[in-house]
């Protein structure tokens, strides 16, 4: 007759380790997954990060293209929400810049929206009216209404995403430029006209440089809007200051090492050549211009 000797103790601890294994995995494949996909969103919360600032879109105006796209997430299974979808239509709407979406245990749906930054605003002769962003992105016209730079004159789109939007970033980088410049107007052969807020004038900084190569075009660019508003800069402060801010209706400083100004009285007064007070020059404004200018143009660009 054989005796078996059982180890009873050892043999219940091991009894129990197995039961307890399969109630959790019970619990976990089981219990939680129904309860998971029963878990219905009951809130949605949508923030605009900057809405007071750029003003273009609102909670109201997201909720309406998600309820649009079939992709609004409230009283929908948690599971079933799928927020990659969700960020990938908001970012396709013209005034959004990014879109987070994520879902919380507790059955909430937060949606973060940040908007595109107009810069300026184009309305070009050919009848375009748009803004441009600080990308140099084209935004569509809106009911935005802003104390924003006005680009007006022969703008096509290329040269407002390529030149304008690099003007207009330099403008707005500038404490004082971004204060004083109120319109930008371009002529048919690409010449800049700046009309400020303070005096009855127009100031022609000429012809933006260009170049097909981007990160050239926008390092040539810099370096001539500085030039070109220093010498302004430097006229504002030694010339006018002495002449007056209501001597000149045209001011243009097309020529090198010439800031060349135009008598408010409409008689027969010839373009006065006015220097400076010397300042430090760049390198590219040696020497006398000794091209004649065309007669200046007067009265507001439009």
């Amino acid at each position: 007759m054989i005796h078996l000797n059982i180890n009873w103790k050892k043999t219940f601890l091991v009894l129990f380790d197995v039961v307890i294994a399969a109630y959790l995995v019970m619990a976990i494949t089981s219990w939680n997954k129904p309860m998971e996909q029963s878990h219905l969103c009951t809130k949605v919360n949508i923030s605009i990060a900057d809405e007071n600032e750029n003003g273009f879109l609102n909670s109201t105006e997201v909720k309406r293209l998600l309820e649009s796209n079939g992709l609004y997430p409230l009283s929908k299974d948690i599971s079933s929400i799928n927020t990659r979808k969700i960020e990938q239509s908001l970012t396709q709407m013209p005034f959004v810049n990014t879109a987070q979406c994520y879902a919380t245990n507790d059955g909430y749906v937060c949606i973060t929206v940040t908007q595109r930054t107009p810069i300026i605003r184009v309305k070009s002769h050919n009848g375009d009216d748009y803004y441009i962003d600080d990308n140099g992105g084209i935004m569509p016209n809106s009911q935005y209404t802003s104390d924003m730079i006005i680009a007006t004159g022969a703008i096509t789109r290329h040269y407002a995403t390529k030149y304008l939007s690099l003007l207009a970033r330099h403008v707005n980088d500038s404490e004082l430029w971004s204060r004083q410049v109120e319109q930008i107007n371009v002529l048919p052969d690409k010449t800049v006209e700046i009309v400020p807020r303070v005096g009855d004038h127009i100031v022609n900084i000429g012809a933006l440089p260009t170049d097909a190569n981007p990160r050239k075009r926008a390092q040539k660019v810099e370096e001539y809007l500085s030039r070109q508003l220093t010498r302004l800069e430097t006229f504002y402060r030694e010339g006018l200051k002495y002449a007056g801010w209501t001597k000149y209706d045209y001011i243009s400083l097309e020529f090198i090492n010439q800031v060349v100004c135009h008598k408010r009285k409409e008689s027969t007064m010839t373009p006065t050549p006015v220097t400076p007070a010397p300042v430090a020059p760049a390198p590219a404004e040696t020497g006398t211009a000794t091209t004649t200018p065309a007669p200046p143009t007067t009265g507001n660009p439009g």
